[in-house]
């Protein structure tokens, strides 16, 4: 029987794994991807916000400021990409300056260092590409980007390393008290019985909610899509730059990320599948519409991939955290945590996992490992540490994805990390392999092979992303057999 079972692996439900791995007990993360990272986590901007959109007094912006305050020191003992240009949200009449003064005096309100209000001048020799329309724009020093997916994995493995167990590729069917005061959790394949459930399942809790609480929750899917743009040319902003938000959300931006691409996005569209992470000819032309009032040069012949995720959008418009009310003892969620849900996953994770181990009556392990920073990138190596990583792994040497300069090194680093990656989509995700141009073309047979060495897997067993997604449905001697079965 575990302590606690964490449901969901995004970025919260593993600082939340992360954070309780620090006391003594018996831990397991269960998911229904077929890895971390593979939901909202890893379609999202990126942005650990500074804090100033949301509204005082909401669990959406003390979580926000607390998290973000964590961040630097967070990624820096994980190794994982972050930095911290600032953001400006603009204006470009008259008649939203009283949205921009109602951002700064947000931020007061919410303890947020640094914001001030910029007026045109200052904004274009800050940001010269801006549109020189502008009017004025809230300044936020301290708003940050992360590679997201990189810190739900980078989480992951610290918590791993300290005795979590992950179960993936496993729905979660049902949740339901026992009798005798303990927790049972169906799952597709197995079922697991545990004394305290944490509900971080994303677009999936409120259903787990509804299941156990007669208090019910409503979330809405709320679908971002985005354009990425190649690092091949200079990116036309050091900064974040939003446009003033609307009722939806935060609005279309255009921000760089942590590896040097330009983002812009997200639409934001209600929808009634929380599933449906497909592209539309409609949202994405209302992106380059609303971009281009930010950035009227815009350029997007460099555009390499197109892409969507999903926001769980609580009805009433902010996170529920904590325990599960009207549910039996031994009940915990982290339900309609929207963005700034990865600005807030880490102090999400220290507060649900420190009032998880306080209801447990857990210790503090005395043995606790500190993460291992994950090893600077091939990419961003110099020559001398180039050389020197070769010296030390020949595997430095042999260059599989060109457009990212991932290493075969690196990839197999990935499969063997204690959440290591078991498809396509889980190297890219912690590589890069696949990110570039070329969107895998070139590297994918390579990583492929690459997984079935490691693995033992068979090459038509190999997905891109978990379930169906197989690449190779058989040799050409079974399919040639399957065709004229009479011949063979």
């Amino acid at each position: 029987m575990y302590d606690a079972i964490i449901i969901g692996a995004g970025v919260v439900g593993c600082a939340v794994a992360q954070h309780l791995a620090k006391y003594n007990g018996k831990f397991a993360v269960i998911d229904r991807m077929e890895d971390v990272a593979d939901g909202a986590s890893k379609a999202n901007s990126g942005i650990v916000h500074a804090g100033f959109d949301a509204h005082p007094g909401t669990e959406k912006a003390r979580m926000n400021v607390k998290g973000a305050q964590m961040y630097p020191e967070l990624a820096a003992s994980m190794g994982v990409p972050y930095s911290q240009p600032g953001a400006l949200v603009l204006a470009f009449s008259e008649s939203d300056r009283p949205t921009i003064e109602n951002l700064l005096a947000q931020s007061v309100a919410n303890g947020v260092p640094g914001c001030r209000i910029l007026e045109k001048d200052e904004i274009l020799k800050m940001e010269p590409n801006t549109n020189p329309e502008v009017v004025c724009a809230l300044y936020a020093p301290t708003s940050g980007l992360v590679s997201p997916y990189e810190m739900t994995c980078a989480l992951a493995d610290s918590a791993c390393e300290n005795g979590t167990d992950f179960i993936l590729s496993n729905p979660v069917l049902e949740v339901k008290p026992t009798a005798d005061g303990n927790w049972m959790v169906l799952c597709e394949h197995d079922e697991y019985k545990t004394r305290a459930v944490i509900n971080c399942a994303g677009n999936g809790s409120g259903v787990i909610h509804n299941m156990i609480s007669p208090k019910k929750v409503r979330l809405i899917a709320r679908r971002g899509q985005y354009y990425l743009l190649d690092h091949t040319e200079d990116m036309p902003f050091k900064m974040t730059m939003f446009q003033c938000p609307t009722k939806m959300g935060k609005g279309v931006l255009v921000s760089p990320t942590t590896h040097g691409n330009t983002l812009l996005g997200p639409t934001a569209e209600d929808i009634d599948n929380n599933n449906d992470v497909s592209t539309t000819a409609d949202g994405l032309a209302d992106i380059l519409k609303a971009v281009k009032l930010t950035w009227p040069g815009m350029n997007t012949r460099n555009t390499i991939t197109t892409f969507s995720g999903i926001r769980a959008h609580e009805e009433n418009g902010d996170f529920v955290i904590g325990k599960t009310e009207g549910a039996p003892e031994g009940a915990f969620e982290a339900v309609g945590v929207e963005s700034p849900g990865l600005s807030s996953a880490p102090a999400i994770g220290q507060e649900l996992g420190d009032t998880v181990a306080a209801f447990l009556g857990l210790d503090k392990k005395t043995d606790w490992k500190a993460p291992t920073p994950l090893p600077k990138s091939f990419r961003n190596m110099t020559n001398e540490e180039r050389a020197e990583a070769y010296a030390q792994n020949k595997e430095y040497g042999a260059l599989v994805c060109r457009c990212e300069q991932v290493t075969e090194a690196e990839i197999r680093a990935a499969i063997r990390r204690p959440v290591g990656a078991r498809s396509i989509d889980g190297v890219k995700r912690r590589t890069r392999a696949g990110m570039g141009r070329c969107q895998g073309g070139f590297c994918s047979p390579r990583v492929l092979e690459i997984l079935c060495e490691e693995t033992g897997m068979n090459p038509t067993e190999v997905t891109k992303c978990g379930g169906a997604s197989r690449l190779l449905v058989g040799t050409l001697h079974q399919i040639a057999k399957e065709a004229r079965p009479d011949e063979n």
